[in-house]
This record gives structure tokens, sequence and C-alpha cells, in this order.
């Protein structure tokens, strides 16, 4: 049979997409999605082409026009304005009457008789005039009237003009005949999310340890004396390990010991006891309306609260005895504890989600999530998500958006790159990176290229997390003061989203031999710090600056912006980011070494910066409020442990009249 529908404009190389649609893009809101397609079709006919999008559900669609670039290469832009699931496509069309103006233009010698194009024209105007409405039709219906009165009276370059003309024109463009156009299909998604998402600075702590009483067991109102100076680091985000009550049974000790003495408190990985589990609040931590105070306090201070998502239990939880068949057994019914070999979790049950009890399973799990939405945490670290199937998480992450579009989930999943990625398109809304073992400039360059300039950039976003309470990465051993603050650097402006875990800003250091995890972990004991010591390992004052630098600079808000310069030391890293417009722009030359002394040149892409080879301009050390006037691309910087180990450059245009006496803006 002979085809009754087919594309009569062809439509390929759609971008963006992910896995030819299979998952969405990611954006925030506010955010603009640029599109690019090819579109050609068979013959000589001029194209038109437009992005159609909407929010899904809502009926109507909106429409952004796309433009022809090169090579049958188009492009167009819309911006998403709300929350939720966004949907778009792309309409490609001849443009009848365009191809009837090109044509006709180019016939239009002397001599030559026009009447049957123009008779041609006359029909493509009446059917656009047809789709018009109002005072528009009434002015095309006239044109036409006039055309052929003209026509008819033999006035072929009137009747010409009358068609072609820039009145007509104008007219048509608002109203054309897209009959011969084709849409590309399946619709492609989007997945809109909260600024917040993308820009972001996290602070993690053990709230049992934020007593101010050594020895004895923090709370949550000890927790909120504690917001003031976080707030004022200039941290967003709050990050608490799990807060539920901690089994008893095969309680760990000190360094992770097998063996709990009667004052241990245990690993709050090991989720579960007699007073609840997943959805229950460790007593000593309080009760909950000290929970309630304590959102609220966060909320005063505009502090966004992260929990950790723990799909654990300890043989003592609840589920053991209420729902068996949810872990895992051994031949002889004992059920299995979690193993990470040669590490044993003898404390932790891990959860089988390949359960024949799979409905049960998997609600309950929604529900976890839902039941501290409503207490009031907006963000969740998801503990290893790589050991559950990702087919869960595309469907618990999707049916808690229902209802709340803008909770974020992180993935803590140091595992194959592959998987990570996986995680990252079916839903999570950032992700933990290999930043952390990321130290020479050639792995640097590569790995922030990999994540914010190629595909990944359209679904992954890389928090970048200086340090964990699992990982104390070897430069930060070794490298001492020194490093943290060029690992804070590094975190704070290569990523819109970055974080650290308490003690960083003391630059704790201290490992167990031989082994990226500190001595005498939190993780398994309390841990009383002093955060205002007089110490050169303290910070703070640091970590305060940069995140003051990152609220006031709009070019380290954006995530897909970072682009490298070049650098003639190795062991010196140079890159800038700008915001769209280009009227902030910003250059970070970061020492890699934190041992010894370091001098260079850099070389600036001035007219990426819309600056003249030539040109004065000066760069404004915001991390040390130093100001240095250079010309030209290539200038001399230096960089010591014992001095300043980076320089964060606010690239500042000369203005060439008095604004108080500043004269770079």
């Amino acid at each position: 049979m002979v085809p009754q529908d087919y594309p009569r404009v062809i439509i390929e190389a759609v971008a963006p997409q992910v896995d030819c649609g299979r998952y969405p893009i990611k954006r925030v809101v506010g955010e603009k999605v640029v599109v690019y397609a090819d579109i050609y079709k068979e013959g000589h006919d001029k194209l038109a082409a437009r992005i159609k999008y909407r929010r899904q559900g809502a009926g109507q669609w909106q429409t952004a026009p796309m433009a022809f670039q090169d090579n049958d290469r188009w492009r167009g832009e819309f911006t998403v304005t709300e929350l939720g699931r966004w949907e778009y496509t792309v309409e490609g069309y001849a443009e009848r009457y365009l191809s009837w103006v090109d044509e006709i233009s180019k016939k239009n010698l002397p001599g030559a008789d026009l009447t049957s194009e123009l008779l041609e024209g006359v029909a493509i105007l009446k059917t656009s005039a047809g789709l018009a409405a109002g005072e528009d039709q009434a002015r095309m219906e006239g044109i036409i009237a006039a055309l052929e009165a003209a026509l008819a009276a033999g006035q072929q370059n009137d009747a010409i003009a009358l068609g072609a003309g820039s009145a007509m024109q104008a007219l048509m463009a608002a109203y054309p005949d897209r009959a011969e156009g084709w849409e590309y299909t399946p619709y492609l998604e989007i997945t809109v999310t909260r600024p917040a998402a993308r820009f972001a600075a996290w602070y993690e702590f053990f709230p049992r340890s934020q007593s101010d009483v050594p020895g004895q067991h923090g709370a949550l109102q000890d927790c909120i004396r504690l917001l003031p100076r976080i707030k004022a680091l200039g941290f967003d985000v709050i990050y608490l390990p799990p807060i539920h009550p901690i089994g008893h049974a095969f309680r760990k000790g000190k360094n992770n010991s097998l063996t709990a003495g009667p004052d241990d408190v245990g690993s709050p990985w090991a989720i579960g006891n007699e007073h609840g589990g997943h959805t229950g609040l460790e007593p000593k931590l309080g009760t909950w309306a000290d929970w309630d105070d304590f959102v609220a306090a966060c909320r005063q201070q505009e502090i966004e609260i992260a929990l950790d998502y723990v799909m654990n239990c300890s043989p003592d939880h609840p589920y053991v005895t209420e729902h068996p068949d949810w872990f895992y057994h051994r031949p002889d019914g004992t059920i299995k504890y979690a193993e990470n070999p040669p590490k044993k979790y003898q404390d932790v049950y891990p959860l089988n989600f390949g359960t024949e009890d799979r409905e049960g399973l998997w609600q309950e799990m929604l529900h976890i999530f839902l039941f501290w939405v409503d207490k009031g945490v907006t963000t969740f670290r998801v503990d290893n998500p790589h050991t559950k199937p990702v087919a869960f998480w595309e469907w618990v992450i999707g049916q808690v958006h229902q209802q709340h579009p803008g909770i974020v989930f992180l993935a803590e999943a140091f595992t194959k790159p592959k998987m990570m990625r996986l995680l990252a398109k079916a839903g999570f809304t950032q992700s933990y990176t290999y930043f952390t073992w990321r130290n020479t400039k050639p792995e640097l360059t590569e790995y922030v290229t990999e994540l914010t300039a190629g595909p990944m950039k359209e679904y992954y976003t890389g928090n970048f997390f200086a340090n964990t309470p699992d990982i104390l990465p070897e430069i930060l051993q070794i490298g001492g003061r020194p490093a943290f603050i060029m690992r804070a650097v590094l975190a704070a402006t290569l990523s819109s989203v970055y974080g650290i875990y308490s003690g960083f800003e003391l630059c704790e250091n201290v490992p167990i031999p031989g082994r990226e995890e500190y001595l005498d972990s939190e993780k398994y004991e309390l841990k009383q710090r002093d955060w205002d010591v007089a110490s050169p390992n303290n910070i703070a004052p640091i970590i305060a600056r940069l995140n003051q630098i990152r609220r006031e600079r709009p070019a380290l808000q954006g995530y897909n912006d970072v682009r490298f310069f070049p650098v003639d030391n190795p062991n010196i890293i140079g890159y800038y980011k700008m915001s769209e417009d280009k009227n902030d722009i910003v250059a970070c030359v970061v020492s890699l070494d934190p041992f010894h002394a370091q001098e260079t040149l850099v070389h600036l892409p001035l007219e990426e910066f819309g600056l003249k080879a030539d040109e004065l301009f000066q760069a404004h050390d915001l991390l040390h409020d130093e100001r240095y006037l250079w010309r030209g691309a290539t200038n001399y910087v230096r960089l010591e442990p014992t001095g300043k180990m980076a320089h964060v450059f606010k690239i500042r245009r000369w203005q060439h009249y008095e604004a108080g006496f500043d004269y770079f803006v």
C-alpha cells in the first residue's frame, strides 16, 4: 500500500535530549532551554520552524521561533517558568508564502508574464487569510482584493508589490499555512526544579555531637544554637546524618570496633530499635516538639534541611519482626547482614528490593520520604542508591515529585561511572562526584569538562563535597591547611553546588593509618569541637568569604559555564565563569601544590571577556580584596602555601568616567 501519511519535512538530531528521549533533561525555574535541530525537505521550498513547549497537563502549547543557522541546522530557545515536568517538540513546515515571494522576485524581469504565478500567490494568501481573525483578516482580505484588481487591470508590478510587500509579509508571518509540516515525536521531557537545586552550599554535621558539655549527647536544641554560626559561614543547606533510633544488637564501638561499651552511641546508619525505625526520632535528640522548633529555626535562618535517607535496618528494627520477607536470608534462615568485602557491617541488614512483597516494601519506602517532607525536610541525601534497583528510584522519585516537585534528591553513589550517570537520568537532582580524588590539573580539567560541557550537563549536577565522614582524602591528610584552602576554593568555584563536613573549617585531618578514613570517627562516637579556637588551622573566615563571593557573583551561580584557560605552570590551574550577559566575569587561579611556592604566566581569553587585546583592566581578587591593573592577556601570578593559595578575580572593565572614584566595573 502506498503510504498516505509521511513526513514532508525531515526533523533530525534534535537536542538537547537524553538517550533518544528516554529520560528528561533537567533545568531550574527561570532557566533557558536552547534547542537545536536539523530540518530540511526535498526540493527548494523555503522552510520555517518553531519550538512547541508546555508544562505537562496543560492543553495549550506555547511556541518559540527557530532560526536557520547553517547546513540545515536550526536554533531556538524558551524559558521554563514553573516547577514540575515539561515537554517540548520541534515543528518544521514548508513556508509556501516565502517560497512564492522568493520565486516571483527572481522571475520579475522586464517583459515577463507572471499572471500564473500571481494567481498561485492569491491562492496561498487566501488560505492564510482563512486562518486569521478580526482586524487582521479584514486587512489581509483588503490587500488580496487590491492585488486581484491590479492583476485584472494588467498592473503586474503593483500586484507583486501588494502580495510581497512588508504589510502582507508581516500578516503572513502571523498566520502561516503549516499544512506541509511535521512534528518531532515522541515529545521530549524536562524536569524543572528549584534554583536551589543548582546553587547551594551544604554543611554536614552530627546533631548528637553539638552539646557544649564534653561527653554529653547533643540534642536538637543544641543544634538550634549552632545555626547562626552555620549561617554566618554562608551555608544554606544543612545535611543531617540519620537521626533515627539506633539499634542495640551488634552495635559498633569506637573506630568501628565490633565490641561496644555501655556508653558507645553506635552508628546512626544502623537504624531501628524499640523506639521506632525510619519515621522515628532518636529520643536522646529530643521530642517531636523539639524537631518542630529546629525546623522553624532553620526557616528563620533561611537554611534548608537535608536528611540522610538510608535503607538499612538494625537487627532491632521493627521491620525485622513485622516484615521478615523484606530481607535477604541465608540457607539456615538467618538474615544476612551487609558486607562490602573486606568490610562487614554486622549492625546493618540491607533490604531486599526484589522481595515477593515488592508492593509493600516500595510503598513503605515512599511513605518514609513523604513523612519527612511533611516534617519540613526539603532535600534527601540518599545513601548507596546504586545498590538498589534503578527502576525503584525512577518510580519513587517520580511519585514524590508528583506531590512535591521541588524536593531535591542527592545520590551518594561512589560507584561505576555508568551507574552514576544512570541514577541521575532516573531522577536524582544532584550526584556525588569523583572530585574528591581529582587533584592534578589534567584530572580536574578533564573531569570538570566531562561534567559541565558534554552530554552529562543536560541531566547530571555534580555536588562537590570536599570531605565526608567516610572520606578523608589523602591530599588533606598530608597537605594540611594549604590543602584545605585549595580544595575549598576548587569545590566552591568549579561547581555551583558544593559541601563540607564539619571539622573541615578546623582542618581536621588525622586518619586511620593507611586509610582514607578519620581516626576516632564521629560515625561511632561523640565529638565536641571548639569552633572559636584561635588557631592558624581555623579557616572559617576563608570559608565564609568564599560563600559570600558565591552569593554576590552571578557568574559563580551557574553550573555549566566553566572554561579553562592556559597556565604555563602545571601546578597551577586557571578557569573562568561568566554570567550569560557577560557583565559578571570571575577568573580563578589556584595552586595545586600545598607544599611549595609556585609562579606562572596566565593567559586570559580577553576576547571572550569582551576586552581588546591591549585593553587595561582590573583583576580584583575578591578572596583577599586586592586589586591588580593588568593589560593584555598574559600576566604574572605567584601563589604559596604560607600566603595565598588562590586568587578569585572579578574581571573589571575600565569605565572612562568617575563613579564614586571607582573607575572599573
